[in-house]
């Protein structure tokens, strides 16, 4: 794929921006801007295991959900800027302290120059690379990974247009996502591991939002549909944290319910889908890390 920085169309938005000169719907322009890279324990246990997975935080976003943990970075290009070379570092430094994976999270509006820095890092790893992302993304961007990533860590969040279209402003959201998934999977095949850490392979992950149970078991639905039930691990998350300021969706203003979060859980287990689950204690803001304290 060629990038055409002055008229960007890397994320399925396709905004056009000329980054070179400003910023597109991602907030962020041509510099790599690095909010944190650091151990972090807190991912599913086949990434995080004992030691916590290599975890880099990229600035920036296209999707904007309203309710996202991360938009104290998500909403700006904060934290550092760095070079490919740097970036390069910082995965064989995160190795060095013993991270079990390089764990690249919310970097698709930075694929170009993520790539360079992996071709120049990857002879020197030996631990597997991640992609940890909302799940909309563009064959482009995909194409440009395939034997670059060894783990597909994607969000599936919305199955209606018109959820998507009022929590993120994307009503396309799932149309992309069902065509990304698959070919996630197509790259890196089903789990292959090394003992309890996950070597290779595909973890969706999906958040229950409050008063959305009966939309997430569409989407469960229509995994079980895509995939074979033994291709990928759930990571079926209750962890959804109301935003500090209220939101005009009176529903987003709350946790979600036991009742709302077990009944989609026993779905996935009717459906014969494997992975991981959460305690309610989870749903904390307390789970999310701090971005000024540790960077590059």
């Amino acid at each position: 794929m060629s990038f055409d920085a002055a008229h960007c169309t890397l994320c399925p938005r396709r905004c056009g921006a000329d980054r070179e000169k400003g910023v597109g719907l991602c907030h962020c322009g041509t510099k790599i801007r690095i909010a944190r890279a650091a151990l972090h324990p807190w991912e599913e246990p086949c990434i995080s295991g004992r030691h916590g997975s290599g975890t880099v935080f990229f600035s920036g976003c296209a999707l904007g959900c309203v309710f996202c943990q991360n938009r104290k970075i998500s909403r700006q290009a904060v934290g550092k800027a760095v070079t490919v070379t740097q970036l390069a570092e910082s995965f064989l430094k995160l190795q060095e302290q013993q991270a079990h994976n390089i764990n690249l999270v919310t970097g698709s509006h930075y694929t170009p120059w993520i790539v360079q820095a992996l071709e120049l890092a990857k002879p020197k790893l030996h631990i597997p690379v991640v992609w940890n992302c909302g799940g909309y993304e563009s064959p482009e961007i995909l194409h440009m990974l395939e034997g670059l990533v060894d783990i597909y860590l994607p969000d599936l969040k919305f199955y209606t247009l018109e959820t998507a279209g009022a929590y993120a402003n994307c009503p396309d959201y799932f149309s992309v996502a069902a065509k990304a998934i698959p070919e996630m999977f197509r790259q890196v095949g089903k789990p292959v591991w090394n003992g309890d850490l996950l070597e290779r392979g595909l973890v969706v992950r999906h958040l229950v939002l409050p008063a959305h149970r009966k939309e997430s078991m569409q989407l469960l639905d229509w995994l079980a549909a895509a995939l074979p039930t033994d291709a990928f691990l759930l990571s079926l998350m209750g962890q959804y944290t109301p935003p500090e300021m209220p939101l005009s969706d009176k529903h987003l203003n709350r946790r979600i319910a036991t009742f709302e979060y077990e009944s989609v859980r026993k779905h996935a287990v009717q459906l014969g889908l494997n992975g991981y689950g959460q305690e309610r204690s989870s749903a904390s803001a307390g789970y999310t890390p701090d971005f000024q304290t540790e960077s590059l």
